[in-house]
């Protein structure tokens, strides 16, 4: 007999998984509940706990079945004294399904049958799950489902029970069609198999007839979305301070999670903030957001069209993929002697006693090891060119805080003339010749992808691709500066930081592997808590590509919102005593990081991709300075400000001042 592990709900998710894309099938959010509920229940009726009929459910058994996703909902049954329909307890439980669907997900990860990606995408997992489980098959868990349903379908095989709910439920969902080509004589196969089970047809039609429920469930009692006066605005101290996340949690303490802000001379602005507004993009932002409309403008600036912020949908998954390797902590970690070389190389030229400014020295530190570790040229005479041109055009084309012509004066068009520069670099440094022998770096992978389907990755579009590569410094050198500071600022965490990176480098230069929080737990903690305080985009946006509601707000076709994930970093529920830098809101139990409020790489799909090469460069830098400096914050009575636009960084007037080296750096 085959021994099956999976449940019903494992077998349904993976037959609406789509592994060309990563997503589930185009399956409306709640006809996707309703069809997981179905499968729960199903799964009790084949366990003797219910029964049901077209009429009623019935309780058999209250027993728990030591399954986290079905036993809630056995109890719930359980607990209810009035004898209900299926229907009923399917719209009941409809909202329960996400939680089951999370469970189920971690499930097949966790048998090896789905693998995980950042930005919440899911593919079969490169072992292929091939297991005794399978009863000794060597398909894997959604082959071994997809095989059964096919040859009941298509070679008229007579399905087990299981089998007739699992058809019974995808069809409720409409996505065989996605799936197959069906013919005539398929689609009669399908209705005559969803009609040879009382138990599935019973499911089916109850999840059927609530399909259509939420189309009456809109609009009508939609709340009203407040409107913040301009006058808060001027009074709030950290907007003063340049502190958006801050700001932001303040309006959403005062008016909730939904709220606009009207300029006297603009459109009305539409702003998404706190925890339940991250879980509901991370879960549903792919089907009702897209990112392509407010980015346009901006990648028209490099000649390009379709980068990798831009995309959404199959598209966006596949050029994920694609680069994932070029992102990935393990390319970083293959190259660790390289990023040690370029680290004491800058560090040579400090001098102790003297003051540095934090932004600057930051971006240059990290620009001497990104640009031969992305593109392998030298760039440090560029940097600042290209740095000052897309700060600039994010200005104008994206926070549009100025007139577009700004982009365009004499000193704008001079610095563009650094990005053509560059690509001649990169272009002739990436000849066979010259890359022979060298390690595969990002410009070889967009190279390769472009060469193996220039119509997905056109030649318009490596201008953009190794241009922001570069521009990777920005970001990564004020998260630095950030982290740098919050050492400085806090003597004694330094001093224990300085305790780790000692130890860590008493026997020569550790490789990726010793970058781990058994390690470095401090450190890791520090930096853990130097993103939330100090996120470096605190804000993105979106337009509104199908109209929803979002916490009881209605959101139009074709709105445009900003969704401040950062906000929650400063919420009270979420962080207690917010403001406060504290590295052990990351110990059990608090764990406070493990909320979606803890949002400091974005949201959902275009959650950042290099976000676990950032955690190690970031890990790395900060070690090497500690190990051969101390530094204190210049002024010492210097109070953090931020400069906002067009990303969070220091204020130009904060300094690290030199005030001892602690062992001697060897360049």
């Amino acid at each position: 007999m085959t021994t099956n592990p999976l449940s019903l709900s494992d077998e349904l998710v993976l037959m609406l998984l789509n592994e060309e894309n990563g997503y589930f099938h185009q399956v409306p959010g709640w006809d996707l509940n309703c069809a997981v509920i179905g499968a729960v229940l199903a799964e009790l009726s084949l366990m003797s706990r219910i029964d049901t009929d077209r009429e009623s459910l019935f309780l058999l058994d209250p027993t728990p079945t030591g399954n986290a996703a079905l036993d809630p909902i056995l109890e719930e049954i359980a607990a209810d004294q009035v004898q209900r329909s299926a229907q009923y307890w399917i719209e009941r439980l409809a909202p329960r399904a996400e939680s089951i669907i999370d469970l189920t997900l971690d499930h097949l990860v966790e048998a090896r049958i789905l693998e995980h990606h950042n930005g919440d995408f899911w593919t079969l997992a490169r072992s292929k799950g091939k297991s005794q489980m399978f009863n000794g098959s060597a398909d894997s868990g959604i082959q071994f489902v997809k095989t059964r349903i096919t040859q009941a379908i298509f070679d008229n095989e007579i399905p087990d029970p299981r089998d007739i709910i699992i058809i019974c439920l995808v069809n409720t969902c409409d996505v065989f069609r996605f799936m197959f080509q069906l013919d005539e004589e398929a689609e009669k196969r399908i209705e005559f198999i969803c009609n040879m089970d009382l138990l599935g047809r019973s499911i089916a039609a109850a999840v059927s007839h609530n399909l259509s429920g939420p189309i009456f469930r809109r609009s009508a009692l939609s709340k009203k979305i407040p409107v913040v006066p301009l006058r808060k605005l001027a009074v709030n101290r950290n907007l003063r301070r340049g502190n958006i996340p801050a700001f932001f949690a303040d309006l959403t303490n005062e008016y909730g999670p939904v709220f606009q802000l009207r300029p006297p001379f603009g459109d009305p602005k539409t702003f998404l903030a706190g925890p339940e507004i991250n879980r509901w993009v991370n879960r549903n932002g792919r089907m009702y957001l897209r990112a392509k409309d407010y980015f346009s403008d901006f990648e028209k600036v490099y000649g390009a069209n379709g980068v990798l912020p831009s995309l959404d949908g199959a598209d966006h998954f596949r050029l994920r993929k694609s680069m994932a390797p070029a992102y990935s902590r393990r390319r970083l970690a293959s190259q660790l002697e390289e990023v040690y070389g370029q680290v004491r190389g800058q560090m040579t030229t400090w001098e102790v006693g003297a003051a540095y400014p934090a932004t600057s020295m930051c971006r240059r530190l990290v620009n001497a090891q990104v640009s031969p570790l992305m593109v392998s040229v030298q760039s440090q005479d560029i940097i600042d060119d290209l740095m000052a041109y897309k700060e600039r055009a994010l200005n104008t084309h994206i926070v549009k805080v100025l007139p577009k012509f700004m982009l365009k004066t004499p000193g704008m068009r001079r610095r563009a003339k650094a990005i053509d520069t560059l690509l001649d670099r990169v272009h002739r440094g990436h000849t066979p010749a010259q890359r022979a022998g060298c390690p595969r770096d990002l410009a070889d992978d967009f190279l390769s992808l472009h060469a193996s389907d220039p119509q997905f990755l056109p030649e318009s579009n490596l201008t953009f691709a190794f241009a922001a590569a570069l521009i990777a410094s920005v970001y990564l050198g004020d998260a630095l500066s950030f982290a740098l500071y919050a050492m400085a600022a806090h003597p004694g965490l330094q001093t224990r930081v300085q305790s780790e990176a000692d130890v860590l480098f008493a026997d020569g230069l550790p490789d990726g592997r010793d970058f781990n929080p058994s390690k470095i737990d401090v450190t890791h903690r520090m930096m853990m808590e130097s993103l939330r305080i100090y996120p470096i985009v605190p804000m993105s946006m979106r337009n509104v590509m199908n109209a929803c509601q979002v916490e009881g707000y209605e959101l139009p076709l074709g709105s445009r919102v900003h969704i401040a994930q950062t906000a929650a970093h400063y919420m009270e529920d979420v962080f207690p005593d917010p403001f406060k830098f504290d590295i052990d809101r990351y110990l059990p139990p608090r764990l406070e990081h493990q909320s979606p409020g803890y949002a400091p790489y974005g949201l959902g799909t275009h959650k950042c991709l290099g976000s676990r090469w950032m955690e190690l460069q970031l890990t790395v830098n900060v070690l090497l300075v500690a190990h051969h400096f101390t530094l204190e914050v210049s002024p010492a009575n210097y109070k953090l400000k931020f400069s906002p636009l067009p990303s969070l960084k220091p204020s130009k007037k904060l300094k690290f001042r030199i005030a001892e080296q602690r062992t001697a750096v060897r360049a």
